[in-house]
């Protein structure tokens, strides 16, 4: 099929997918004014001829096609930082088809369990890559209580599990929660959310399948209404996008589609996969918008007439130290990247969790920054409709001046985003989604623990304390 424009994105997800919002049965998403804002996001990531990304969103595949970006194997430190400079500039809606290089850089553990799960992937990956659809990241189950294992719950199905095994595939019944863009991929990419034990085979499943597969249903939620002025909400008005609760309500699996079924020791492995280049993505997002918290930091003081106080300044250092920790830290992740047997290679793993566990546990503390120089105007300013308003308009004008050389509406649009960014709908998702995307901080402390030479370390003290 090849590359498909941003209409033909958008006709692709009329397929009689079952979704819910807001105690609605949507029976077309592409008509439904929920899904304009994220649905419109996504379509603008399949603008291939956008002169602003030159070659970033598409790449020659190794048959000659072309392809997005996206689905790029990455095989140099060079194809490393490629990848990265397209993620600054795609939506969400996008980015979770990396969920396609984690498959990658598991398929050849599993080619050496059963070659027929590694074959699946291959197979898989070119289907979507080939027609440009896009597959979601299907991790998290609902778990129940924490303090049991998946076979131990009082409900068998609080964890994705097989409830039959055919001789042409398997059936499945569970749910995951919080998937981003469910409603508006084409292919559920299914992991095991945590490693499996002896006696939780059922457990130890992973899939793909399309969204519209029958059992399959989704109940949305989004930060953002359906509709918002964009002078009042800069981000949200453009960038909202739902967050899926994926049913698989007896859902029939293909056997050319499986990729798990009962391997319990392979469990841990996909699972940490997807870990990874999904903190990968989050420490991507968290470069883009470090550089943005320090500019709006610096205008929304320059505006008040204090950047150069002792107290604005020792902020913006805050910031841009936050900043440049995470953006170095992603460098050096990439420049000391780790490879697979077939020559995939992927950002070290131990740094991409240290510099996400530093940008997830500082991320509170540097919004208070940004917060502490805006002022309570950032929260509490009028909105566009009073501004226009002939009356409210003029006192509004008069009430935020500071000086001749600063626009009003500029201040207010300042204000707006730092409001909408960090302290609004959007801004709690932020807050959330930092420490939770890829897993929480105890996830990436794990790893960290997991990943580094403790014996390297242990050895050099010793030797350092002459006691080797």
């Amino acid at each position: 099929m090849g590359l498909m424009t941003p209409q033909q994105y958008v006709e692709s997800l009329n397929d009689g997918r079952v979704v819910y919002w807001d105690g609605e049965k949507i029976d077309d998403v592409t008509k439904h004014p929920r899904f304009k804002v994220p649905m419109a996001l996504v379509a603008s990531d399949y603008e291939y001829d956008d002169n602003r990304f030159g070659d970033l969103r598409r790449y020659t595949t190794e048959e000659g096609d072309e392809a997005h970006r996206i689905f790029q194997i990455p095989r140099s430190e060079d194809d490393l930082h490629t990848r990265v400079e397209m993620m600054k500039r795609t939506s969400i809606g996008t980015l979770v088809s990396g969920v396609f290089m984690a498959l990658q850089a598991i398929k050849d553990d599993l080619a050496k369990v059963k070659p027929e799960y590694a074959e699946n992937i291959e197979r898989i990956y070119r289907h979507c890559r080939d027609n440009d659809l896009r597959g979601a990241e299907v991790i998290t189950d609902p778990k129940g209580d924490r303090t049991r294992r998946a076979h131990e719950q009082d409900d068998p199905d609080l964890f994705v599990r097989i409830v039959e095994r055919r001789d042409d595939g398997i059936v499945v019944r569970g749910a995951k929660l919080h998937i981003t863009a469910a409603s508006l991929v084409h292919e559920l990419v299914v992991m095991p959310t945590k490693g499996m034990r002896e006696g939780e085979e059922d457990y130890a499943v992973s899939f793909s399948i399309p969204v519209n597969a029958p059992g399959v249903k989704i109940i949305n939620r989004s930060f953002a209404p359906a509709e918002l002025n964009a002078f009042d909400y800069p981000a949200s008005a453009h960038h909202s996008m739902p967050e899926g609760f994926v049913i698989f309500d007896d859902v029939f699996i293909p056997n050319d589609r499986i990729f798990l079924a009962g391997e319990v020791k392979l469990a841990s492995r996909l699972a940490q996969s997807l870990g990874l280049w999904e903190r990968a993505g989050g420490v991507v997002e968290a470069v883009r918008n470090g550089e943005l918290y320090v500019g709006l930091a610096h205008l929304v003081a320059e505006m008040q007439g204090k950047e150069k106080t002792p107290a604005v300044q020792t902020a913006l250092s805050e910031l841009i130290c936050y900043y440049e920790m995470i953006r170095m830290g992603l460098d050096s992740a990439c420049r000391h990247y780790e490879s697979t047997e077939t020559g995939m290679v992927y950002p070290n793993n131990l740094g991409i969790n240290a510099v996400k566990y530093y940008l997830a546990s500082n991320f509170h503390e540097m919004m208070k920054h940004l917060h502490d120089v805006g002022g309570g105007l950032v929260l509490t300013q009028p909105m566009e409709a009073d501004l226009r308003h002939p009356e409210a308009g003029e006192y509004i004008r008069k009430y935020l001046h500071t000086r001749d050389d600063v626009d009003i509406e500029k201040r207010m649009r300042v204000n707006n985003l730092i409001r909408d960014l960090t302290a609004d709908a959007y801004g709690g998702w932020w807050f959330v989604t930092t420490l939770q995307a890829g897993g929480g901080l105890a996830a990436q402390r794990f790893m960290m623990n997991r990943l580094f030479d403790i014996e390297g370390a242990r050895n050099a003290a010793l030797e350092a304390a002459g006691a080797d």
